[in-house]
């Protein structure tokens, strides 16, 4: 920072020097040519008097007023004084000084775009903090009048609905494990069933010889319910009858294959490959 204040004091002293050194040449100059008509001393006082008015105008307007509004802001920066509209210059002292004041008004943009997202952020976490405690225990009331009551079908659906939101709200940067995605799914066909009745099922295919090790693999949390979501409402929604949603499960020496297909009204193959460009 001290470096950067030296090299500001070292521009203004050289700014001088210039202005300085124009004048003796422009003054020489006409001095010559005032000997070089004979017409004395006057003459070059008078052209020396336009001069200095001339050159000063011409330097404050184009070159003093635009490199102390420049200069200005880097002191300003230079000092730590960042804030929005400090680098709104009415002139510039050139295209790059232009082109650095906006880059550094784009810089306090998205400093701001950024200090504002991450209040956001900060108001959402502290209101999911509450929110789902008082969902937990308003479901978990419901469930408990539903088993008083012995209505074990709003019950179950409570249970599955509660779990459900307990598992996708949290830990959301973690893995979770294969078995864990595909309880969430089960979860989320239980409520779903409310909703449709017998019209959706879910079917678990896995080899018999296949490693229950398998079901312990780590993949990123909620990658399988919104399929199964999409399945339902895309494909076994629209359906007449019976629809099945079927999880297939595979693994190799290499790779863990998962695959979610549904016996739903399916979906055109120009759709097909709109979708797959997309991706």
């Amino acid at each position: 920072m001290m470096n950067l204040k030296k090299s500001f004091y070292l521009m203004d002293r050289i700014f001088l020097l210039f202005m300085l050194m124009v004048i003796l040449l422009m003054a020489l100059f006409f001095y010559v040519i005032s000997l070089a008509l004979n017409q004395g001393i006057s003459l070059f006082l008078l052209l020396f008097t336009f001069l200095i008015t001339i050159v000063f105008y011409l330097s404050y307007r184009w070159i003093y007023i635009p490199y102390k509004e420049s200069n200005k802001v880097l002191r300003l920066f230079a000092d730590g004084y960042i804030f929005k509209g400090v680098f709104d210059l009415r002139v510039h002292f050139n295209h790059e000084s232009f082109l650095a004041m906006q880059k550094f008004k784009e810089i306090i943009d998205t400093k701001e775009l950024i200090e504002g997202s991450k209040k956001h952020a900060e108001y959402l976490a502290l209101q999911n903090q509450i929110n789902p405690h008082f969902l937990y225990n308003t479901l978990e009331g419901i469930r408990s009048e539903a088993i008083i009551e012995g209505v074990e079908s709003i019950a179950n659906m409570t249970e599955a609905l509660e779990t459900f939101f307990r598992y996708t709200i949290s830990d959301m940067d973690k893995l979770a494990t294969l078995e864990e995605e595909i309880s969430n799914v089960e979860n989320y066909c239980t409520i779903q069933r409310f909703r449709f009745g017998e019209k959706i099922n879910f079917k678990i295919e896995c080899p018999e010889d296949q490693d229950r090790e398998v079901f312990q693999a780590k993949i990123p949390k909620l990658t399988l319910q919104p399929i199964v979501e999409n399945a339902v409402f895309h494909g076994i929604e629209p359906k007449m009858g019976e629809g099945i949603v079927t999880l297939k499960v595979l693994a190799t020496p290499r790779r863990l294959l998962i695959t979610i297909s549904d016996n739903g009204v399916g979906m055109e193959e120009e759709h097909v490959h709109l979708l797959n460009d997309k991706l």
